[in-house]
């Protein structure tokens, strides 16, 4: 009966550690895309960031670009949908949607005139 016990034991140990070696082993494969990441790379394609903003908005993308806003990067797309024009931002390194607002001359105009006091503020430090 001991030598059971034994068995049993020695079946379940080695049923544990293969388990603890097969999570340490899905650890290192789920890190290894953050680990071949360098520096300031950004994690979203184009591509996909446009995905994200017509899934959070289905319209027309007029227009997008990559841009750098409130220190970080992002995605910023005008996507017309069938009532308004809206501008859906998405973080390049995340993926998240940081902004869906309706676009507006009013907005427009705001966002524009921050956009050339940053480009002023930026050129003159450099200066």
């Amino acid at each position: 009966m001991l030598q059971g016990i034994v068995i049993v034991l020695e079946v379940f140990m080695k049923s544990t550690r293969n388990t603890v070696l097969s999570l340490a082993a899905l650890a290192v494969l789920a890190a290894l895309p953050a680990l071949a990441q360098k520096p300031g790379h950004h994690h979203v394609t184009m591509a996909a960031a446009r995905k994200l903003a017509l899934a959070k908005e289905p319209g027309t993308i007029k227009s997008g670009e990559k841009e750098k806003e409130k220190g970080r990067v992002i995605y910023s797309f005008d996507v017309q949908t069938a009532t308004d024009l809206h501008e859906v931002n998405v973080d390049a390194h995340t993926g998240e949607i940081v902004e869906d607002s309706v676009e507006n001359p009013a907005a427009e105009a705001k966002e524009a005139a921050q956009d050339a006091a940053a480009a002023h503020h930026k050129h003159h430090k450099k200066g």
